[in-house]
């Protein structure tokens, strides 16, 4: 049975992660520290075979994917509809500025993502709606071969629920550290297998926040 895998990365530490932010679409930079996690998984994945990189077009993602990509000799095809979920107006801002600004939001639960979302932003449910598409026409592209993802903690959970079956509501059950790596294998009947979560070279121990 014709097997497509593919290695989906989350981008390395931003510049700033040490006062954790709602960055969505705010196009922040990788950190010196970010790309030497990536660096750290290059090496780790240097005797896989791939046949394409994509990324968001984010900085913190292409840059990462870049990094992958460089010693391979490889291009990197950016992607938008794979940028993280839109938090409207709470991007760029931390959790204590949101509540300042937006007394009512002191409320709010990341499990009203699902249907509800932020002021002007994305409900889990749009995001769903907005990646997959690109996601099956990345793996329809590539039919057989393994391919490489990077994208963010918001965009790999969604991909993850779809691949084990789960609804977006179970979204914050997984986790994605800065430059993690997960393996999932796509099978011609529509199956698909989830081979590694949340691993690889680098030990972080991130938070549940998206960055």
């Amino acid at each position: 049975m014709e097997t497509t895998r593919l290695f989906l990365v989350r981008h390395g530490r931003v510049v700033g992660h040490e006062e954790p932010r709602y960055n969505g679409h705010n196009d922040v930079e990788l950190s010196k520290e970010g790309r030497r996690e990536l660096e750290h998984l290059s090496e780790y994945l240097k005797d896989v075979e791939l046949s394409a990189i994509y990324s968001s077009d984010l900085k913190r993602s292409y840059k990462s994917a870049l990094v992958l990509a460089e010693k391979r000799g490889m291009n990197v095809e950016a992607v938008a509809a794979l940028r993280e979920i839109y938090l409207g107006m709470w991007e760029g801002l931390t959790r204590s500025e949101v509540v300042e600004r937006f007394p009512s939001a002191k409320d709010f639960t990341f499990r009203d993502l699902a249907t509800k979302g932020v002021d002007g932003g994305e409900t889990l449910v749009e995001l769903k709606a907005r990646v997959l598409p690109a996601l099956k026409d990345i793996l329809d592209r590539h039919r057989g071969k393994n391919i490489c993802i990077v994208a963010h903690g918001g965009v790999n959970r969604v991909i993850l629920c779809d691949a084990m079956g789960l609804d977006v509501e179970n979204f914050f059950r997984i986790e994605q550290d800065y430059g993690c790596l997960n393996i999932i294998d796509y099978f011609s009947d529509g199956f698909s297998l989830v081979k590694l979560l949340n691993g690889g070279p680098n030990q972080n121990m991130g938070t549940p926040v998206i960055y």
